[in-house]
């Protein structure tokens, strides 16, 4: 806990910690919208160093999206992460932000994503082969920690084998369990890429990271330095967030066997029915820091204050979005209108993998699983933070 700033109304200060938002473990998207108030737009939480939340979907996305006004040097809170992890270029503002991002956007041209969907086919289908016999699988770990992370693997061509130990670094950076401290997980990071960013600064090859570093920047090759900060950057952003889209995504379809039997009898509806799955269960959030006195919602955001921005309270806010928690696959978003993948300057640069991963693993595991359902003696969970996820998901079918 902490003082409560003097620019802060008493009215607005709510007992809110985002790694543990209230009923999470049961519900990641009933914990936040729990916070929600059509009286208040903003509120403020003493909880990890003290920060707004921003509540209502039209101020998530303005927020968001305003560069000129907020950093994204703070990456989260507590505050500390971003002085520590310096992510090139998530935790950059324009101008100094543009060429870099321009660089990653080149390393992830729809040319080499339309390349790797052959092997995303034949890895979910060599997976979902193997689960198909037993009838029953935890989705989570039996598969949504292991394809998106394979792929991601196999993009920056980094050993499958360390899979394992890469998945553990990930969480720790969305959702922290306390066994390692900020600096320990920085460093077990650059410990582990060192030799691999050398090698790709020195020679590099076709993988992602070769791409990317083998572009100058502003006519300029890349320091070690800023290599280093980059690789960190792409790395702990593969890690999390594709695994937990494809958690609740099968959570939704497990509980709504009709949408999964429109979705058998109708294959063709899959890229739309992925948009506004993804849309529905959003779960990632970003922190900003005001670089400038903000007024918003008859409050003043002080130079310095952090303001929190969940996805889940613009997708889910009826202001944004006609019935919004319920799934319509025939809604036809334009995919840019939900903050799900990020909006403004840092719009997530690999929205197009991730939602062609998502729709390839729908359509091949419906074709080779029967119809399915959550296993009733077993329980769901869920975890909050940065990136909101079910951190087991049992599932079970007919053999």
């Amino acid at each position: 806990m902490t003082v409560l700033p003097s620019h802060v109304p008493a009215d607005r200060v709510v007992d809110f910690d985002i790694y543990f938002p209230p009923g999470v473990e049961q519900d990641y998207h009933a914990a936040w919208l729990s916070l929600r108030s059509p009286a208040r737009s903003l509120v403020w939480t003493p909880r990890n160093g003290g920060h707004w939340i921003a509540t209502r979907g039209e101020d998530v996305r303005a927020l968001w999206a305003d560069a000129e006004r907020l950093s994204s040097d703070v990456l989260a809170v507590p505050r500390g992460l971003g002085a520590l992890m310096q992510f090139i270029p998530l935790q950059q503002d324009p101008p100094e932000h543009t060429p870099f991002r321009n660089a990653v956007m080149r390393g992830f041209a729809s040319r080499f994503i339309v390349a790797i969907e052959p092997q995303v086919i034949g890895n979910a289908r060599e997976l979902i082969e193997g689960l198909a016999p037993r009838g029953q699988c935890d989705f989570v770990s039996d598969f949504a920690e292991i394809l998106p992370i394979d792929i991601f693997l196999t993009l920056v061509d980094l050993p499958r084998a360390d899979r394992p130990m890469l998945r553990g670094l990930g969480a720790q950076l969305t959702r922290p369990d306390g066994s390692m401290t900020v600096e320990q997980l920085r460093q077990a990071a650059d410990d582990y890429l060192a030799p691999y960013v050398e090698e790709r600064l020195a020679r590099p090859g076709d993988d992602l990271l070769s791409r990317i570093l083998s572009t100058p920047v502003d006519g300029r090759a890349w320091t070690m330095d800023e290599a280093r900060r980059m690789c960190r950057n792409i790395l702990f952003g593969g890690l999390d967030t594709v695994a937990a889209m494809m958690g609740f995504v099968a959570l939704h379809l497990a509980r709504h066997p009709a949408d999964q039997q429109a979705l058998r009898d109708d294959p063709g509806a899959i890229p739309d029915a992925v948009d506004e799955l993804m849309r529905r269960y959003a779960s990632v959030s970003v922190s900003r820091n005001c670089t400038q006195d903000v007024e918003i919602d008859g409050v003043v955001l002080k130079e310095g204050d952090i303001v929190y921005l969940p996805s889940v309270l613009h997708n889910l806010d009826p202001l944004s979005f006609d019935d919004p928690e319920t799934v319509h696959f025939d809604r036809r978003l334009n995919a840019t209108r939900h903050t799900t993948m990020g909006v403004g300057v840092h719009r997530c640069v690999g929205a197009g993998l991730a939602r062609m991963e998502i729709i390839a693993v729908v359509r091949e595991w419906l074709v080779r699983i029967p119809p399915f359902r959550l296993d009733p003696q077993r329980t769901v969970t869920m975890k909050g933070g940065n990136v909101g996820a079910c951190v087991s998901l049992p599932l079970t079918w007919e053999v």
